[in-house]
């Protein structure tokens, strides 16, 4: 099971992917944007029509690749295409999870 902690490093590719694709593809999208798919990273990845994103991540045991599917509607927020990729915090990918705006998530603080 993945468990996304504020120490990961996540990186969104922004231009969308073809689905189709499965982990030897999504990897190959990585190592084309010059990434090491094996560093580490959490790698998130959205489909051409905007309801599902994927995440691809490698545990130094194998690879895992995680969808959300939207049931209704699309996913709201993506970053424009200056850059290929856009760094997240762990907040934010929660927050993109929930389908909420990442900029506007509240930073993790410690219970009291």
């Amino acid at each position: 099971m993945i468990q996304i902690t504020p120490q990961m490093r996540i990186l969104m590719c922004v231009d969308p992917v073809d689905f189709r694709k499965g982990i030897d593809g999504l990897a190959a999208v990585c190592t084309s944007l010059t990434l090491d798919p094996f560093s580490g990273y959490l790698f998130v990845f959205r489909g051409r029509s905007g309801t599902s994103l994927r995440i691809l991540a490698y545990d130094s045991q194998g690879f895992w690749l995680c969808q959300k599917r939207l049931s209704k509607g699309r996913f709201r927020f993506w970053p424009k295409a200056d850059e290929p990729l856009h760094p997240l915090a762990a907040h934010e990918l929660q927050a993109l999870l929930w389908n909420k705006e990442p900029g506007k998530a509240p930073i993790w603080r410690p219970l009291k």
